[in-house]
């Protein structure tokens, strides 16, 4: 059960979802879907009607993804947002296992625009407060980061970091790295806490002194600004696309960027994206933060910067396009640290052997 992703998240569709289907269990996603594309790999979509905003989301949308779980009849319900914590505990109370997946860090993330400032203290607290009381009535939590489970009880709660699938990744399709054009690859959402401006500088910059092309894969989030890219000849925009797209354009790319600002849960979190440019064989240039330094120093896989600083990006980018052998190697050994450890297939027997156990 989903209220905030999309009916094809990465982790939720992608991963939980068809990890599950392949062992041999009976899956449905309940999700707020309008539209008309069918689930695969043995998955069903139960849909309910989209918000009109923040407020039904809330309200309405809970209401009518608690009716759907229980005309499901599962014996095994498994949610993954914080806000659909009142119907893991209503579905508990009919008897059924609950899992609470926990993306992020969520008592830490209350920077939010929508929240009034002198309301985020408390929102973390209830937060809190409120995962304290899931965490004991659920069946169990399954946490994406370390960080993340360290807020519940170890004995209820299991790691699923949220690496990439191999095989998405590692076709054989690619385009040899020294015939590729010196294209620079973001995917994922587009935010200012992402660092747009500073790609947009950074790709500016580096254009000064050698032709290259940033190509942007993902959604433009409410109050983004599109703004930096306005008429610049070395940005595409491709709006939201599939996997396939994804893993088409990584395969013709020769860096992959990802430079987030340091709020909390970014600087103490673990890019999805990180991990698959590096199964792409990308070298990628990273913000300085904990994760990314333990994997791109422990793999030599990249190159760090300080993400507010577009000059310092564009100083990586530049460096990895001139040097193309070094850079070669660096995604050479990126994919390499993929297939040995970071990788989906390990996680997914974890989450396998969670329900096998409930």
């Amino acid at each position: 059960m989903t209220s905030a992703h999309p009916p094809f998240d990465a982790r939720v569709y992608h991963k939980i979802c068809r990890s599950l289907a392949i062992a041999g269990y009976e899956v449905t996603l309940i999700v707020p879907y309008a539209g008309g594309g069918t689930a695969e790999h043995g998955i069903r979509l139960c849909k309910v009607p989209p918000p009109r905003g923040r407020r039904e989301r809330m309200t309405t949308t809970l209401f009518r993804i608690y009716r759907q779980a229980v005309i499901q009849n599962a014996e095994i319900y498994h949610f993954h947002d914080p806000e659909l914590m009142p119907v893991g505990l209503l579905l508990r109370l009919h008897g059924k296992k609950v899992i609470y997946d926990v993306h992020e860090d969520h008592s830490s993330n209350m920077a939010k625009q929508w929240i009034p400032p002198a309301l985020r203290s408390l929102a973390s607290f209830t937060v809190r407060a409120c995962e304290a009381v899931a965490g004991r009535a659920c069946d169990h939590i399954v946490a994406a980061t370390p960080r993340i489970a360290a807020n519940f009880n170890a004995k209820r709660t299991s790691i699923v970091q949220n690496f990439p699938w191999t095989s998405e990744f590692i076709t054989g399709n690619d385009l040899p790295y020294a015939q590729r054009d010196p294209i620079v690859a973001y995917i994922g959402y587009l935010a200012d806490s992402r660092g747009l401006r500073e790609m947009a500088e950074a790709i500016q910059l580096v254009n000064a002194k050698m032709p290259s092309q940033l190509l942007m894969a993902g959604r433009m989030v409410s109050g983004a600004q599109d703004q930096p890219f306005t008429g610049s000849d070395f940005v595409e925009l491709l709006g939201e696309v599939d996997r396939t797209r994804i893993a088409d354009l990584l395969s013709r790319s020769r860096i992959g960027l990802v430079v987030y600002r340091p709020t909390p849960n970014y600087y103490f979190g673990q890019p999805t994206k990180l991990l698959e440019y590096m199964a792409a064989g990308l070298p990628v240039v990273a913000s300085d933060f904990p994760f990314y330094r333990q994997v791109i120093e422990s793999s030599g896989c990249g190159l760090l910067v300080d993400p507010l600083k577009p000059e310092e990006i564009a100083k990586a980018l530049l460096w990895l396009l001139e040097n193309e052998s070094e850079a070669e190697l660096m995604g050479q050994r990126g994919r390499n640290a993929i297939l040995e450890r970071y990788n989906w297939e390990i996680e997914s027997r974890r989450l396998v052997s969670i329900y096998d156990s409930l």
